[in-house]
């Protein structure tokens, strides 16, 4: 009779993981993957001179109202060339795109391209009408604006009235002068 021997591999773990420490795996994956994903995308827009202003985004163009082969005028408005005439349709890099709303502006059909966005502050933003974009950004700037008013308003206040008086004769003979120019 022959004899084996049996050996024990040592690379063979004595018990089997638990769920835990799976999870925690994933986990690790999952952050070396956004990392990865943020890494490419950050490569990827640095040529184009395009600002990212939105972490996180959703863009979804339907298929079904888009009349993309007779216009094109969202691929022509993106500024990041992430729409794209694919077969038959509009196509959307995913890794370009900085969700800023130019596409749904441009385009002619409503409801046909759906932009959802998450803000810094953590607001999310739908849109899907050209005036849905226009209003969100005249409310976006309107409160950029008071938020400037109310903090030079602030500084103002500071100030001594001398210095205030004198800023402005400052400015009023600035002004005198360039109309004395033209």
């Amino acid at each position: 009779m022959k004899q084996t021997n049996l050996t024990v591999n040592s690379t063979m773990p004595s018990k089997p993981p638990s769920t835990y420490e799976l999870m925690d795996e994933e986990a690790s994956g999952q952050v070396d993957e956004d990392a990865e994903r943020r890494q490419r995308r950050r490569e990827l827009l640095e040529p184009t001179g395009v600002k990212e202003l939105f972490k996180e985004g959703k863009i979804k163009i339907n298929e079904f109202t888009c009349v993309g082969g007779q216009c094109k005028l969202c691929i022509k408005a993106c500024p990041t060339n992430a729409l794209y005439w694919g077969t038959g349709k509009i196509g959307v890099m995913e890794d370009l795109c900085v969700y800023c709303g130019a596409c749904v502006a441009n385009c002619m059909v409503d409801d046909c391209i759906k932009v959802e966005r998450k803000r810094d502050d953590g607001k999310v933003e739908k849109f899907s009408k050209p005036r849905d974009v226009i209003m969100l950004q005249e409310r976006n700037n309107s409160q950029k604006r008071f938020e400037r008013v109310k903090t030079n308003a602030a500084i103002l206040r500071h100030t001594s009235k001398d210095d205030n008086i004198k800023k402005y004769r400052d400015f009023r003979g600035l002004y005198t002068e360039q109309e004395n120019k033209v």
